[in-house]
Protein backbone atom coordinates (compact mmCIF):
# COMPACT_ATOMS: atom_id res chain seq x y z
CA UNK A 1 0.00 0.00 0.00
CA UNK A 2 1.48 3.64 -0.98
CA UNK A 3 2.02 6.03 1.67
CA UNK A 4 2.22 8.85 -0.66
CA UNK A 5 -0.98 8.06 -2.04
CA UNK A 6 -2.78 7.82 1.22
CA UNK A 7 -1.74 10.66 2.65
CA UNK A 8 -4.33 13.12 1.42
CA UNK A 9 -7.29 10.86 2.86
CA UNK A 10 -5.42 10.20 6.23
CA UNK A 11 -5.50 14.26 6.40
CA UNK A 12 -8.96 14.17 5.58
CA UNK A 13 -10.17 11.77 8.18
CA UNK A 14 -7.38 13.64 10.53
CA UNK A 15 -9.63 16.74 9.62
CA UNK A 16 -13.13 15.33 9.90
CA UNK A 17 -12.19 13.59 13.18
CA UNK A 18 -10.69 16.83 15.00
CA UNK A 19 -14.06 18.87 14.47
CA UNK A 20 -16.11 15.71 15.40
CA UNK A 21 -13.65 15.98 18.49
CA UNK A 22 -13.55 19.71 19.19
CA UNK A 23 -17.67 19.45 19.90
CA UNK A 24 -16.87 16.52 22.10
CA UNK A 25 -14.58 18.52 23.80
CA UNK A 26 -16.54 21.36 24.42
CA UNK A 27 -18.68 19.20 26.38
CA UNK A 28 -16.61 17.88 29.03
CA UNK A 29 -15.41 20.47 31.16
CA UNK A 30 -19.44 22.11 31.42
CA UNK A 31 -21.16 18.88 32.55
CA UNK A 32 -20.13 18.71 35.44
CA UNK A 33 -21.07 22.08 36.38
CA UNK A 34 -24.38 22.03 34.60
CA UNK A 35 -25.82 19.00 36.31
CA UNK A 36 -25.41 20.50 39.58
CA UNK A 37 -28.01 23.40 38.03
CA UNK A 38 -30.69 21.09 38.07
CA UNK A 39 -30.35 18.96 41.16
CA UNK A 40 -27.10 16.32 40.64
CA UNK A 41 -25.10 15.10 43.42
CA UNK A 42 -21.25 14.15 42.61
CA UNK A 43 -22.76 10.58 42.55
CA UNK A 44 -25.32 11.56 39.82
CA UNK A 45 -22.32 13.04 37.76
CA UNK A 46 -20.78 9.67 37.77
CA UNK A 47 -24.09 7.92 36.32
CA UNK A 48 -24.25 10.30 33.94
CA UNK A 49 -20.97 9.48 31.94
CA UNK A 50 -22.24 5.93 32.87
CA UNK A 51 -25.40 6.24 31.23
CA UNK A 52 -23.60 7.50 28.02
CA UNK A 53 -20.73 4.67 28.62
CA UNK A 54 -23.42 1.96 28.96
CA UNK A 55 -25.08 3.00 25.69
CA UNK A 56 -21.89 3.32 23.65
CA UNK A 57 -20.79 -0.13 25.01
CA UNK A 58 -24.15 -1.59 23.89
CA UNK A 59 -24.48 -0.01 20.46
CA UNK A 60 -20.11 -0.08 19.43
CA UNK A 61 -19.69 -3.58 18.05
CA UNK A 62 -23.57 -2.83 15.72
CA UNK A 63 -21.64 -0.09 14.65
CA UNK A 64 -18.37 -1.51 13.60
CA UNK A 65 -20.01 -4.77 12.05
CA UNK A 66 -22.28 -2.58 10.42
CA UNK A 67 -19.44 -0.47 8.93
CA UNK A 68 -18.27 -3.57 7.52
CA UNK A 69 -21.19 -4.39 5.28
CA UNK A 70 -22.58 -1.05 4.60
CA UNK A 71 -19.17 1.30 4.25
CA UNK A 72 -17.39 3.18 6.84
CA UNK A 73 -18.45 6.89 5.34
CA UNK A 74 -21.78 6.27 5.25
CA UNK A 75 -21.58 4.88 9.14
CA UNK A 76 -19.35 8.12 10.33
CA UNK A 77 -21.91 10.54 8.76
CA UNK A 78 -24.68 8.75 10.49
CA UNK A 79 -22.95 8.53 13.53
CA UNK A 80 -22.15 12.52 13.06
CA UNK A 81 -25.48 13.06 12.73
CA UNK A 82 -26.47 11.30 15.81
CA UNK A 83 -23.63 13.46 17.36
CA UNK A 84 -25.43 16.67 16.88
CA UNK A 85 -28.89 15.80 17.78
CA UNK A 86 -27.70 14.94 21.24
CA UNK A 87 -26.04 18.15 21.54
CA UNK A 88 -28.84 20.36 20.54
CA UNK A 89 -31.33 18.16 22.95
CA UNK A 90 -28.63 18.69 25.58
CA UNK A 91 -28.79 22.40 25.38
CA UNK A 92 -31.88 22.65 25.65
CA UNK A 93 -32.05 20.15 29.09
CA UNK A 94 -33.90 22.30 31.59
CA UNK A 95 -34.09 18.59 34.40
CA UNK A 96 -32.05 16.78 35.36
CA UNK A 97 -33.91 13.65 33.34
CA UNK A 98 -33.21 15.37 29.92
CA UNK A 99 -29.48 15.55 30.47
CA UNK A 100 -29.87 11.83 31.23
CA UNK A 101 -31.54 11.27 28.00
CA UNK A 102 -29.37 13.45 25.49
CA UNK A 103 -26.35 11.55 26.87
CA UNK A 104 -27.71 7.95 26.68
CA UNK A 105 -28.46 9.23 22.84
CA UNK A 106 -25.25 10.23 22.34
CA UNK A 107 -24.15 7.05 23.52
CA UNK A 108 -26.58 4.81 21.17
CA UNK A 109 -24.57 7.09 18.33
CA UNK A 110 -21.12 6.86 19.90
CA UNK A 111 -19.66 4.59 16.67
CA UNK A 112 -17.43 7.57 15.19
CA UNK A 113 -14.32 7.23 16.54
CA UNK A 114 -14.00 3.12 16.07
CA UNK A 115 -15.52 3.19 12.73
CA UNK A 116 -12.79 6.43 12.29
CA UNK A 117 -10.11 4.17 13.70
CA UNK A 118 -10.97 1.52 10.95
CA UNK A 119 -10.78 3.87 8.24
CA UNK A 120 -7.45 4.70 9.67
CA UNK A 121 -6.40 0.94 9.49
CA UNK A 122 -7.50 0.67 5.78
CA UNK A 123 -5.81 3.26 4.73
CA UNK A 124 -1.91 2.26 6.32
CA UNK A 125 0.38 -0.89 5.90
CA UNK A 126 1.11 -2.70 8.99
CA UNK A 127 4.29 -0.73 9.80
CA UNK A 128 2.76 2.71 9.70
CA UNK A 129 0.03 1.61 11.60
CA UNK A 130 1.01 3.09 15.04
CA UNK A 131 1.52 6.38 13.51
CA UNK A 132 -1.22 6.20 11.49
CA UNK A 133 -3.57 5.71 14.64
CA UNK A 134 -1.38 8.48 16.52
CA UNK A 135 -3.05 10.52 13.80
CA UNK A 136 -6.35 10.02 15.05
CA UNK A 137 -5.10 10.49 19.20
CA UNK A 138 -3.76 13.71 17.73
CA UNK A 139 -7.20 14.65 16.34
CA UNK A 140 -8.25 14.30 19.91
CA UNK A 141 -5.77 15.73 21.30
CA UNK A 142 -6.35 18.75 19.65
CA UNK A 143 -9.90 18.68 19.91
CA UNK A 144 -9.36 18.94 23.99
CA UNK A 145 -7.13 22.00 23.36
CA UNK A 146 -9.68 23.58 21.44
CA UNK A 147 -12.71 21.99 22.47
CA UNK A 148 -12.72 22.58 26.49
CA UNK A 149 -11.27 25.93 25.90
CA UNK A 150 -14.01 27.07 23.93
CA UNK A 151 -16.49 25.52 26.34
CA UNK A 152 -15.43 27.64 29.17
CA UNK A 153 -14.93 30.29 27.02
CA UNK A 154 -18.31 29.79 25.68
CA UNK A 155 -20.00 29.33 29.23
CA UNK A 156 -18.56 32.47 31.07
CA UNK A 157 -18.33 33.43 34.35
CA UNK A 158 -22.37 33.10 34.24
CA UNK A 159 -22.64 29.69 33.72
CA UNK A 160 -24.66 29.50 30.61
CA UNK A 161 -24.50 26.41 28.64
CA UNK A 162 -26.92 26.78 25.94
CA UNK A 163 -24.15 28.11 23.73
CA UNK A 164 -21.51 25.62 24.20
CA UNK A 165 -23.67 22.71 23.70
CA UNK A 166 -25.29 24.46 19.95
CA UNK A 167 -21.69 25.14 19.27
CA UNK A 168 -20.41 21.54 19.44
CA UNK A 169 -23.72 20.98 17.48
CA UNK A 170 -22.67 22.55 14.64
CA UNK A 171 -19.08 21.13 14.89
CA UNK A 172 -20.68 17.90 14.60
CA UNK A 173 -22.68 19.17 11.72
CA UNK A 174 -19.53 20.66 10.13
CA UNK A 175 -17.79 17.31 10.69
CA UNK A 176 -20.74 15.84 9.26
CA UNK A 177 -20.81 17.53 6.03
CA UNK A 178 -16.62 17.79 5.71
CA UNK A 179 -17.02 13.92 5.69
CA UNK A 180 -19.85 13.35 2.90
CA UNK A 181 -17.82 16.32 0.01
CA UNK A 182 -14.26 14.89 1.38
CA UNK A 183 -14.05 11.50 2.57
CA UNK A 184 -13.72 8.16 0.12
CA UNK A 185 -15.05 4.37 1.04
CA UNK A 186 -12.21 2.29 1.98
CA UNK A 187 -14.59 -0.79 2.02
CA UNK A 188 -15.26 -2.03 -1.14
CA UNK A 189 -18.28 -3.18 -2.56
CA UNK A 190 -17.62 -6.70 -2.71
CA UNK A 191 -16.08 -6.77 0.59
CA UNK A 192 -19.55 -4.98 1.75
CA UNK A 193 -21.41 -7.70 -0.07
CA UNK A 194 -19.36 -10.49 1.79
CA UNK A 195 -19.91 -8.60 5.19
CA UNK A 196 -23.58 -8.83 4.73
CA UNK A 197 -23.46 -12.31 3.87
CA UNK A 198 -21.79 -13.12 6.76
CA UNK A 199 -24.06 -11.00 8.76
CA UNK A 200 -27.37 -13.20 6.83
CA UNK A 201 -25.59 -16.09 8.18
CA UNK A 202 -24.27 -15.58 11.87
CA UNK A 203 -26.76 -12.62 12.83
CA UNK A 204 -25.50 -10.07 15.73
CA UNK A 205 -26.67 -10.93 19.23
CA UNK A 206 -25.72 -9.65 22.47
CA UNK A 207 -22.42 -10.83 23.76
CA UNK A 208 -21.35 -11.74 19.85
CA UNK A 209 -18.24 -9.73 20.66
CA UNK A 210 -17.63 -12.32 23.45
CA UNK A 211 -17.52 -14.88 21.38
CA UNK A 212 -15.78 -13.50 18.62
CA UNK A 213 -12.80 -12.19 20.96
CA UNK A 214 -13.04 -15.90 22.16
CA UNK A 215 -12.21 -17.22 18.90
CA UNK A 216 -9.75 -14.85 17.95
CA UNK A 217 -7.84 -15.24 21.40
CA UNK A 218 -7.99 -11.34 21.86
CA UNK A 219 -10.62 -11.52 24.50
CA UNK A 220 -7.52 -10.88 27.03
CA UNK A 221 -6.14 -8.06 24.91
CA UNK A 222 -9.15 -6.44 24.41
CA UNK A 223 -9.49 -6.38 27.77
CA UNK A 224 -6.52 -3.63 27.70
CA UNK A 225 -9.30 -0.79 26.36
CA UNK A 226 -11.04 -1.86 29.34
CA UNK A 227 -8.91 -1.21 32.00
CA UNK A 228 -7.35 1.83 30.03
CA UNK A 229 -10.84 3.53 29.66
CA UNK A 230 -12.03 2.59 33.49
CA UNK A 231 -8.78 4.72 34.48
CA UNK A 232 -8.57 7.80 31.99
CA UNK A 233 -12.23 8.25 32.21
CA UNK A 234 -12.43 8.02 36.00
CA UNK A 235 -9.24 11.04 35.60
CA UNK A 236 -11.34 12.82 33.69
CA UNK A 237 -14.60 12.55 35.66
CA UNK A 238 -12.62 13.25 38.91
CA UNK A 239 -10.32 16.40 37.56
CA UNK A 240 -13.26 19.06 37.28
CA UNK A 241 -14.96 18.32 41.01
CA UNK A 242 -11.33 17.64 42.57
CA UNK A 243 -9.94 20.89 41.24
CA UNK A 244 -13.48 23.07 41.91
CA UNK A 245 -13.61 21.91 45.74
CA UNK A 246 -9.99 21.74 46.48
CA UNK A 247 -8.81 24.59 44.38
CA UNK A 248 -12.13 26.51 43.78
CA UNK A 249 -11.81 26.41 39.68
CA UNK A 250 -14.84 26.51 37.55
CA UNK A 251 -15.47 26.03 34.12
CA UNK A 252 -13.28 28.05 32.58
CA UNK A 253 -10.15 27.06 34.67
CA UNK A 254 -10.75 23.03 34.22
CA UNK A 255 -11.08 23.94 30.38
CA UNK A 256 -7.36 25.53 30.11
CA UNK A 257 -6.38 22.40 32.05
CA UNK A 258 -7.69 19.72 29.75
CA UNK A 259 -6.46 22.43 27.05
CA UNK A 260 -3.25 22.40 28.04
CA UNK A 261 -3.32 18.40 28.38
CA UNK A 262 -4.79 18.23 25.29
CA UNK A 263 -1.84 20.26 23.41
CA UNK A 264 0.52 17.44 24.88
CA UNK A 265 -1.46 14.84 23.67
CA UNK A 266 -1.82 16.02 20.18
CA UNK A 267 2.40 16.76 20.13
CA UNK A 268 3.15 13.44 21.70
CA UNK A 269 0.81 11.70 19.34
CA UNK A 270 0.76 13.92 16.09
CA UNK A 271 3.98 13.17 15.58
CA UNK A 272 6.88 12.26 18.46
CA UNK A 273 4.83 8.58 18.89
CA UNK A 274 5.90 7.64 15.69
CA UNK A 275 9.64 8.47 16.31
CA UNK A 276 9.59 6.81 19.82
CA UNK A 277 7.68 3.59 18.46
CA UNK A 278 10.66 3.20 15.97
CA UNK A 279 13.38 3.90 18.51
CA UNK A 280 12.05 2.09 21.15
CA UNK A 281 9.11 -0.21 19.51
CA UNK A 282 5.82 -0.47 21.05
CA UNK A 283 5.33 -2.64 23.59
CA UNK A 284 8.85 -1.33 25.34
CA UNK A 285 7.34 2.14 24.92
CA UNK A 286 3.56 1.10 26.28
CA UNK A 287 5.19 -0.13 29.45
CA UNK A 288 7.14 3.47 30.34
CA UNK A 289 4.53 5.06 29.65
CA UNK A 290 2.26 3.02 32.06
CA UNK A 291 5.33 3.66 34.75
CA UNK A 292 4.33 7.75 34.09
CA UNK A 293 0.76 6.77 34.39
CA UNK A 294 1.00 4.92 37.64
CA UNK A 295 3.37 7.59 39.13
CA UNK A 296 0.79 10.70 38.20
CA UNK A 297 -1.93 8.58 39.82
CA UNK A 298 0.01 7.98 43.20
CA UNK A 299 0.88 11.78 43.17
CA UNK A 300 -2.89 12.57 43.17
CA UNK A 301 -3.43 10.36 46.53
CA UNK A 302 -1.45 13.10 48.33
CA UNK A 303 -1.66 16.49 45.85
CA UNK A 304 -3.04 19.49 47.70
CA UNK A 305 -1.41 22.11 46.61
CA UNK A 306 -2.21 24.47 43.43
CA UNK A 307 1.40 23.34 41.71
CA UNK A 308 0.96 19.13 42.90
CA UNK A 309 -2.85 19.03 41.68
CA UNK A 310 -2.53 19.86 38.04
CA UNK A 311 0.79 17.94 37.74
CA UNK A 312 -0.02 14.99 39.37
CA UNK A 313 -2.55 15.10 36.50
CA UNK A 314 -0.65 16.15 33.50
CA UNK A 315 2.13 13.44 34.16
CA UNK A 316 -0.96 10.56 34.59
CA UNK A 317 -2.52 11.83 31.40
CA UNK A 318 0.80 12.12 29.58
CA UNK A 319 1.67 8.48 30.37
CA UNK A 320 -1.86 7.44 29.25
CA UNK A 321 -1.42 9.53 26.17
CA UNK A 322 1.21 6.94 24.41
CA UNK A 323 -0.76 3.94 25.58
CA UNK A 324 -3.81 4.30 23.56
CA UNK A 325 -3.15 4.95 19.88
CA UNK A 326 -0.17 2.12 20.31
CA UNK A 327 -3.07 -0.31 21.54
CA UNK A 328 -5.59 0.75 18.48
CA UNK A 329 -2.05 -0.04 16.44
CA UNK A 330 -1.93 -3.79 17.98
CA UNK A 331 -5.67 -4.41 17.74
CA UNK A 332 -5.64 -3.69 14.08
CA UNK A 333 -3.02 -6.37 13.32
CA UNK A 334 -5.06 -8.52 15.48
CA UNK A 335 -7.84 -9.06 12.97
CA UNK A 336 -7.77 -9.75 9.31
CA UNK A 337 -9.01 -7.09 6.74
CA UNK A 338 -12.54 -8.24 6.40
CA UNK A 339 -13.37 -8.75 10.51
CA UNK A 340 -11.12 -5.20 11.40
CA UNK A 341 -14.73 -2.94 12.19
CA UNK A 342 -15.94 -5.73 13.43
CA UNK A 343 -12.72 -5.77 16.09
CA UNK A 344 -12.72 -1.91 16.55
CA UNK A 345 -16.06 -1.94 17.20
CA UNK A 346 -15.83 -4.57 19.75
CA UNK A 347 -12.35 -2.68 21.12
CA UNK A 348 -14.38 0.70 21.27
CA UNK A 349 -17.19 -1.50 23.55
CA UNK A 350 -14.41 -2.76 25.83
CA UNK A 351 -13.38 0.98 26.27
CA UNK A 352 -17.43 1.92 26.54
CA UNK A 353 -18.00 -0.82 29.38
CA UNK A 354 -14.43 0.65 31.24
CA UNK A 355 -16.26 3.91 31.42
CA UNK A 356 -19.44 2.28 33.04
CA UNK A 357 -17.49 0.41 35.91
CA UNK A 358 -14.32 3.30 36.47
CA UNK A 359 -16.72 6.23 37.07
CA UNK A 360 -19.18 4.08 38.88
CA UNK A 361 -16.43 2.67 41.30
CA UNK A 362 -14.76 6.12 41.90
CA UNK A 363 -18.08 7.88 42.14
CA UNK A 364 -19.13 5.56 45.21
CA UNK A 365 -15.73 5.77 46.21
CA UNK A 366 -15.38 9.55 46.43
CA UNK A 367 -18.51 10.12 47.91
CA UNK A 368 -18.13 8.11 51.05
CA UNK A 369 -14.26 8.10 51.51
CA UNK A 370 -12.79 10.80 49.67
CA UNK A 371 -10.31 11.81 47.24
CA UNK A 372 -7.19 10.41 48.37
CA UNK A 373 -9.25 7.03 48.18
CA UNK A 374 -10.81 7.55 44.94
CA UNK A 375 -7.47 8.03 43.10
CA UNK A 376 -5.93 5.16 44.99
CA UNK A 377 -8.28 2.95 43.58
CA UNK A 378 -6.75 3.99 40.29
CA UNK A 379 -3.58 3.12 41.70
CA UNK A 380 -4.44 -0.12 42.13
CA UNK A 381 -6.80 -0.67 38.32
CA UNK A 382 -3.49 0.32 36.65
CA UNK A 383 -1.19 -2.08 37.98
CA UNK A 384 -3.67 -4.86 36.27
CA UNK A 385 -2.31 -2.89 33.22
CA UNK A 386 0.97 -2.83 34.22
CA UNK A 387 1.21 -6.81 34.87
CA UNK A 388 -0.42 -7.28 31.43
CA UNK A 389 2.14 -4.79 29.73
CA UNK A 390 5.35 -6.32 31.92
CA UNK A 391 4.09 -9.99 31.79
CA UNK A 392 1.92 -10.96 29.31
CA UNK A 393 2.27 -8.35 26.25
CA UNK A 394 5.15 -9.74 24.53
CA UNK A 395 4.52 -12.85 24.46
CA UNK A 396 0.76 -12.59 23.47
CA UNK A 397 2.11 -10.48 20.33
CA UNK A 398 4.76 -12.92 19.45
CA UNK A 399 2.03 -15.84 19.12
CA UNK A 400 -0.75 -14.22 17.30
CA UNK A 401 0.78 -11.55 14.77
CA UNK A 402 -2.85 -11.67 13.11
CA UNK A 403 -5.92 -13.90 13.10
CA UNK A 404 -7.39 -15.02 9.98
CA UNK A 405 -10.74 -15.69 11.40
Amino acid sequence: MSSTRNKLPIFLLFCVALLDLIGFGIVIPILPFLSPTLGATKFDIALIIVVYAVCSGAMSPFWGRLSDRWGRKRTLMLCLLGAAVSYIALAFAHALWMIFAARAFAGLMAGNLPVAAAMMADLTSIENRASAMGKLGAAFGLGLVIGPFLGGLLSGDTGSFVLPCLVAAAMSLLALGAAGLFLEETVSEQAQAQAEHRRRSEPYRFGSSIVFLRRTQNLRFVSQFTTHSAVISSITYLLPIWTADSLGYTPKEVGMVLGIQGLIMAIIQGGLIGRLIDRFGEIPLMRIALLALVIGLSLAVVASSPVAIPLAFFIAMTGANFCFPILNSLASKRADAKHRGQMMGATGSASAWGRVVGPLVVGFTVTHYGYPAAWAVLVVASLYYVHWAYRVAQVDSESLRVNNV
